[in-house]
């Protein structure tokens, strides 16, 4: 058992990261039991934030969590919900980011081509196992991901979602986590990356992922 104080919370929740609210996941849940863990570990930051007295050269993730951990969704938890209308726009999800960083007075972020590329590898890699995790199954982390695209970063952070029906649910989700929130509002973050995987026979249905990150 292990408990994480990151990536996650789903407005609705959800195993991986829902405060026991029910059926939503937005990273790992806080106050809630893995479902794989390889060793015990106390509650910690997976979000990729930076670890206190690092150089930022080395952000890729406060990852004390055990290597390969993470959360399967419970049988037909989210059959009753409609997907039909689930989709993904960039742009807008750019803008609604961009505005609650402006209200927190940060600078906006920019898309980015490459660090899509890893959030959209990530989303699939969690789609095909039905999972939500920050690692991936060949047991990569966001920074990893990130640096296999060829993008030369200074700062890598992910936050990851799985449940959400849209983009607006997936937000009130991450800022209702103390560790997705703060991969939000990250102030030397100058760029993201945004990717939405569906697959109506998993039983998590969505799979949301975020990569915020600055260059070299």
């Amino acid at each position: 058992m292990f408990r994480v104080t990151i990536a996650a919370i789903a407005a609705i929740g959800l195993t991986a990261c829902s405060l026991n609210s029910g059926s939503i996941s937005s990273g790992f849940a806080e106050d809630q039991t893995a479902a794989v863990s390889k060793r015990p570990t106390p509650s910690v930051a997976l979000g990729g934030e930076p670890a206190a007295n690092r150089p930022i050269q080395v952000a890729r993730l406060d990852d004390k969590a055990p290597r390969g951990t993470y959360e399967n969704a419970t049988k037909g938890m989210l059959s009753d919900r409609d997907y039909s209308a689930t989709a993904l726009d960039p742009a807008k999800a750019r803008d609604i980011i961009n505005q609650y960083r402006r209200d927190n007075k940060l600078k906006p972020l920019k898309l980015n081509a490459e660090l899509t590329e890893a959030a959209k590898a990530h989303s699939r890699d969690l789609s095909k196992w039905d999972r939500i995790s920050h690692y991936g199954s060949d047991g990569s982390n966001p920074w990893d991901r990130v640096k296999r695209t060829g993008y030369k970063a200074r700062l890598a952070a992910e936050n990851v979602g799985t449940g959400q029906i849209d983009f607006e649910e997936v937000m009130r989700g991450w800022k209702a986590s103390p560790g997705h929130n703060k991969n939000l509002l990250l102030a030397d973050a100058s760029e993201m990356g945004l990717a939405l995987v569906q697959d109506p026979k998993t039983e998590f249905k969505s799979f949301w992922t975020l990569v915020v990150a600055s260059p070299m």
